[in-house]
Order: structure tokens, then C-alpha cells, then sequence
């Protein structure tokens, strides 16, 4: 198995998009979520993907297929050589990889994959710094100094200054 095989696998599922981070690394994305990540330096792994958990545990008793680095959490697995498992095999992994990620995904994002509208991460629309504060609770006017004092306001300092004065 080649690393285009897998490209062309991953990219033919509905709204797959293809990023390259990490220097050469493929990853594979749904919706801006990750379902399948392709090393195409030489490096201990060459391809990491979702499984279910059951699945999680009995590939991982495989040779050459381990828990996926900083991904094991999420039932990610690597493969560390590219004959670890059979074509066939791998082409139904890699789908239901996809088909988890994809099952995760908000009802609305779901439903826009199905009618094929969305395609790549959903997007997000950034507050504006205006639109921030206006949501943050104002602060009470500071009292100015120069307004005249009502006389009950008057009153009011008189007596906690003789409440003070008389605690003393």
C-alpha cells in the first residue's frame, strides 16, 4: 500500500479535505475534524485513524499496529508498517474512521454533509472587539463630584459618620 492509495481513499468520502501540517504530514479532515493522519516522512508510524473501541483493543494486539501517539484516547491506532493490514481491511477502516468522526459531529453540520452544502470545516464567524463589550455588563456611573447632593443623600453620610464617630 501507497501513501497515495490512502489519499485517494480518505478524499473520495463526502466533503473530505485534505491539510498538510506538521511539515509533510497529511491529515485527513471531516468538518475540520480529524479522521485519518498520513506520515509521508520515514518515522516509527505512517498512518493513524479512528476505530470504535472494540476495534481499538483487538487491533492493537497486531503486529506492527499500536495505540496512535497523543491520539490513543480517542481509539486512534498506527500503523507502523504499510503491510500491516490488507487492502480490503484498511479501505474499511479508513471509512468507518470517517463515519465515527462524522457521527460526532453536530446535528446541523451532519445534516448539511448529507445534502452536500458543507464542505471542509464549518465556518466560524469571529466576534469583532465591538461586539464583545457590548455583551460585557457596563459598570455603574462613577459619581461626579461636582453634582449637587440630594438632601436625603445628605442625611444619609451624617448619620454613618455619627454611627463611626460614636463606635469609637
Amino acid at each position: 500500500m501507497n501513501p497515495e492509495w490512502v489519499r485517494e481513499r480518505c478524499l473520495s468520502f463526502p466533503s473530505a479535505t485534505e491539510h498538510v501540517i506538521w511539515g509533510t504530514d497529511l491529515t485527513f479532515k471531516v468538518a475540520g475534524k480529524i479522521f485519518a493522519h498520513l506520515v509521508l516522512d520515514p518515522a516509527p508510524v505512517w498512518l493513524s485513524f479512528k476505530t470504535t473501541p472494540e476495534n481499538f483493543y483487538e487491533l492493537n494486539e497486531r503486529p506492527n499496529i499500536t495505540p496512535a501517539p497523543y491520539m490513543a484516547r480517542a481509539s486512534y491506532v498506527a500503523l507502523q508498517t504499510r503491510d500491516a493490514l490488507a487492502a480490503g481491511e484498511l479501505a474499511a477502516l479508513l471509512r468507518e474512521s470517517y463515519d465515527l468522526v462524522v457521527a460526532k459531529l453536530p446535528k446541523k453540520t451532519r445534516d448539511e454533509l448529507a445534502s452536500g452544502i458543507l464542505v471542509g470545516a464549518p465556518a466560524t464567524k469571529k466576534k469583532s472587539r465591538k461586539e464583545t463589550r457590548a455583551k460585557t455588563p457596563k459598570k455603574s456611573p462613577r459619581k461626579n463630584p461636582l453634582r449637587e447632593t440630594s438632601a436625603a443623600e445628605e442625611s444619609a453620610k451624617r448619620r454613618s459618620s455619627t454611627q463611626r464617630k460614636s463606635r469609637k
